[in-house]
């Protein structure tokens, strides 16, 4: 997958044994190919327990990102989004557990937080998610607590805000908005904003939460959740004048309806984070934008 390919790339170059599992249902294999003579690569689903204790049989740690995104694939298929994203979930956690794994790292969402009155978001907030996805991620949140409280495996909850970076993929109908702003935009066409655009997002750069995976990994704080972002937010709007700059284009939106289960605003508050792992970004939203478009540039040449 996206972010896991970028972790894949860090662990392999700092010397660890590293294992993937992924089905390649929403993810490139392609992404892995530098790596593949280095990695122990079993493709297998997540529903599949035998095949998730097999993995993690002899594991230290198991950072989990498997997941299947987008609010409104959840919406069109809730019982699909359950049994990938909650199912999954619990299979790793009693695999880990079994296996005797040290440490879980659990990839979250901030769609979990649902709409707030208030900004930053922060994990003490009472959650309304509003969507079957941002449901079947509290789920696996939940499930991370209780098997730290009940089991006493080692886990962390890591709830990222709008990832975004090289190897998103940008194609298919529940694609990433950046991936899709950017690709279209070099086309010089117009990118489709659905609402008004004022919509606001904590938009954050892969790398950093590739580094907030390995200070989750090696910290000594255990069941707590903690927000992954920059800190601040920008607006679709803001985000097409951001490419314009770096594209150097003057393109403007096509405005359509707005989409069930997208929320108004979304910027975190990453106080806790510092706290318990030591997190601070390290690429802001500006500069992550520029590396972006960097490598969708390299892409269209490749082709």
């Amino acid at each position: 997958g996206f972010i896991g390919s970028h972790l894949v790339e860090q662990l392999v170059c700092r010397g660890d044994r590293v294992g993937v599992l992924d089905n390649f249902a929403n993810s490139m294999a392609d992404n892995l190919a530098p790596w593949r003579s280095d990695i122990e690569l079993v493709e297998g689903d997540l529903r599949d327990l035998e095949t998730v204790q097999r993995v993690c049989r002899g594991m230290n740690v198991v950072l989990h990102l498997g997941a299947l995104g987008s609010v409104p694939r959840s919406i069109n298929d809730p019982l699909m989004s359950n049994s990938a994203n909650a199912i999954g979930t619990l299979n790793v956690l009693v695999s880990a557990r079994d296996a005797g794994v040290q440490r879980v790292v659990y990839a979250s969402s901030s769609s979990t937080y649902g709409p707030v009155e208030t900004l930053p978001q922060h994990e003490g907030m009472a959650l309304r998610p509003m969507s079957p996805y941002a449901v079947s991620k509290l789920c696996g949140e939940l499930y991370a607590q209780v098997f730290s409280q009940v089991y006493g495996l080692s886990t962390m909850v890591l709830k990222y805000f709008n990832v975004f970076g090289p190897r998103q993929n940008p194609l298919g109908a529940y694609a990433a908005v950046i991936p899709i702003f950017i690709q279209t935009m070099m086309r010089g066409e117009s990118p489709t904003v659905f609402g008004d655009g004022l919509q606001q997002r904590d938009f954050t750069y892969v790398q950093n939460v590739v580094e907030a995976n390995l200070l989750a990994a090696a910290a000594t704080a255990q069941g707590e959740v903690c927000n992954i972002a920059c800190g601040q937010s920008f607006s679709l709007l803001d985000l097409i004048a951001e490419l314009n700059v770096i594209l150097g284009t003057d393109i403007s939106p096509t405005f359509a309806p707005g989409r069930q289960g997208d929320l108004p605003r979304s910027q975190a508050s990453i106080a806790k984070a510092g706290e318990m792992i030591g997190f601070q970004p390290s690429v802001d939203f500006r500069e992550g934008l520029r590396r972006t478009v960097t490598w969708h540039r390299e892409l269209a040449k490749g082709r």
